[in-house]
Parts: C-alpha cells; structure tokens; sequence
C-alpha cells in the first residue's frame, strides 16, 4: 500500500525519514536489544534521548539560558488549568480569543480567577486576527494570553500583541517549528506535539524561569507543578518516553533541513501554491482574511454542503486524506505542516481543478 498524503490537522503527517529510522530501531535500539518503548526511563540510553532532544530544540529555537524546556503529558488543554494554577498570582488574566481552542483556555482559566477578554474575533467566525496593537490590557492582569495559529480557522498572529510588559503566554500547537521565533517576547511559549512534531502525548513547556515558583494556587497538584517537573527534569513521573524519542527525531530532521528559517521559506511556497489557487478558483475559496491567513491550516469550502461532500469523498478516493473541515465548521481544511512535502500539495491543487472543471 502506498502512502498517503495525509492533511490530518493532527495527529499528523510526520517525516517518512523519521518513521523509516524509528522502524529501524523498534527491536534494537543503538545495541541495547531492547526498543525505547520497554527502556527505562531512568536508564543511560534514556537519558542521552531526552537529554539530546532538549538540545536540539533549544539550537533550533535559540532558547535562552534562562527558559527551562519541560516536556510534560496531558496535551495543550491540560496547560489551560496549569497556566493559571502556577501563574495567577493577582487572580486576574488577560486572552484574547481568536477560535475554539483559545475560548476553551479562556473558559477553564475563568474557574481559577478573573479571566477578561480583552479581543475576539468571535463576531466572524474567527475568520480574522483582531487589531492588538492597542488593548485594554487590565492593570493587575497575571499574564496575557494567546493561541497563536488556529488549528481550526486557519489565522495566524503575524505580529504579537502589544501586552504592555505584561507576561505573553502562547498556545503555539499548530505553529510549532514551522517558522523562527524570539523565544524572549514570551514568558510561556508551548504546545501540543502531535501536529508538527511528533506523535500525540507530548505536550512541550518553554518557560522563563522567573515563572517558575512553589508559589502556585492553592490545591494545585503535585502533577501540575511547572517547579516539580523543572526541577527534576521531565522525569518526575514516567515521561511519554517514546514520544519524546520521536520527537528528538524530528528536531534532528529539521536540523538538516536547514533549521527554522529554511522552513519558514519551504512552508511559505507550500502555501502560496494553494492559497494562489483559492484566490483565482471559480468553485473553491479560502475563509480567512488574506492579511491573516496561516501558513500550516488552509480551511475552504465550495459554498454547498454536498458539493463540499463530495469533494472529500473523492479526494479520499484519490488519495487525499483527512480533508474533512473540523465538526464546527464544516467545508474542508487542507492542513500542510512541515512533513507534507510540496508535491502533496501541488497534486491536491491539481485534483481540485479537475474536481472544479467536473462540477462547474
């Protein structure tokens, strides 16, 4: 069976180079004859894993010295709880809400203190990135807080909000790695893995170590401790030990690929050639504001919903996967992270001018 090109807004498509190199290893790894999945997480060849995993991330990021990098269990929704529990000292924060995972992180801060949504683009549909440069920003807000690329509507913040020397804390799941960033213009910069990284169970926490304090909201769990987990190096518990070792895998990956900045340049033409084509397309459009549109989820729609159905069917058929629009949306979303190569998107761009030229 020949593989797929796979669109899954996550879990996602990972390097086949990757995937090929693990398969190697599953029964031996390095002459240990065992697979990472059975070593413990204590042992010397664990240890080189994450030790090394941790390093070429902070190479490829350029994080400073004084962040710790955490990776940690529970997805992106479990920091939604652990942001306010560690960091809410005032009981007060900041989020701007562009799309469902930022409401979501909103709502479930809103039980720990007093969340404000100082921006939204709730009024269309998240379609839009909301003008940030000058916000209410509340005088004893804790931290603001953003979901930087939106997995779902497919924006994406091209400049950061002016948080006005307020802590920024970013959910950066569907962005991870994809472009460079200045690690220094937040105080928490995190994500969920299982887009553009690895497999789902990794959820990794970049944050400044000022951050980091046994002064955490009262009933706080061990587990939910950003100092418990810094201060043993991800290794308090059974970390996803296999998930990391992929993970450590993809950061070398990205390495030869010339590191963030030749990626940014490889996603930028991924998605100009499908972003050139909803422009000029007769049947087919794009749903987000051009100024705002994400490098790494592409959502679209026909303007009818069996059409729409139809188009994915056939894609499948076709060997397009994993084109169906999230359930609160609908339409299509054509999700093209650093391991879908060029080619899956120019073949789909192809299919969807036959698909046009048929149903016009």
């Amino acid at each position: 069976m020949a593989r797929v090109y796979n669109f899954s807004a996550g879990p996602a498509v990972l390097p086949e180079e990757v995937l090929k190199e693990a398969a190697a290893e599953m029964l031996d790894y390095e002459g240990t004859g065992m697979s990472v999945m059975e070593m413990s997480h204590r042992s010397k060849a664990y240890e080189k894993i994450i030790t090394e995993a941790e390093q070429d991330l902070r190479d490829l990021m350029n994080i400073p010295d004084n962040y710790k990098v955490l990776f940690l269990q529970g997805g992106a929704s479990q920091q939604f709880a652990m942001i306010p529990m560690n960091l809410m000292k005032n009981k007060v924060a900041d989020y701007i809400v562009t799309g469902q995972w930022a409401k979501k992180a909103f709502q479930e801060a809103s039980k720990y203190g007093k969340a404000n949504k100082i921006a939204t683009s709730e009024d269309k549909t998240f379609s839009y990135i909301p003008d940030c440069s000058d916000l209410p920003i509340s005088e004893d807000a804790d931290y603001v807080y953003i979901c930087e690329n939106n997995t779902i509507y497919g924006t994406k913040f091209k400049t950061l909000p002016n948080t006005k020397g307020k802590t920024l804390v970013s959910d950066v799941s569907s962005c991870f790695l994809s472009e460079p960033v200045d690690v220094t213009k937040y105080g928490i910069i995190y994500g969920g893995v299982q887009k553009n990284i690895g497999p789902a169970g990794v959820v990794i926490v970049i944050i400044r170590e000022d951050l980091i304090t046994e002064d955490v909201l009262e009933g706080t769990p061990t587990m939910l401790q950003y100092k418990i987990h810094a201060d043993n190096k991800s290794l308090y518990n059974t970390p996803p030990a296999y998930g990391i070792y992929i993970c450590g895998k993809v950061f070398k990956w990205l390495k030869k690929q010339g590191g963030l900045a030749a990626m940014k340049e490889y996603n930028e033409k991924k998605a100009k050639i499908l972003y050139d084509f909803l422009d000029e397309s007769k049947l087919f459009k794009g749903t987000v504001a051009a100024e705002d549109r994400s490098l790494m989820n592409v959502p679209f729609v026909t303007g009818n919903e069996e059409l729409d159905a139809k188009f994915v069917k056939e894609a499948k058929e076709a060997g397009f996967e994993n084109l169906k629009g999230h359930r609160t949306v609908g339409g299509m979303r054509a999700s093209i992270y650093n391991a879908m190569p060029i080619e899956g998107v120019e073949k789909l761009v192809e299919f969807m001018k036959k698909f046009e030229a048929e149903n016009m």
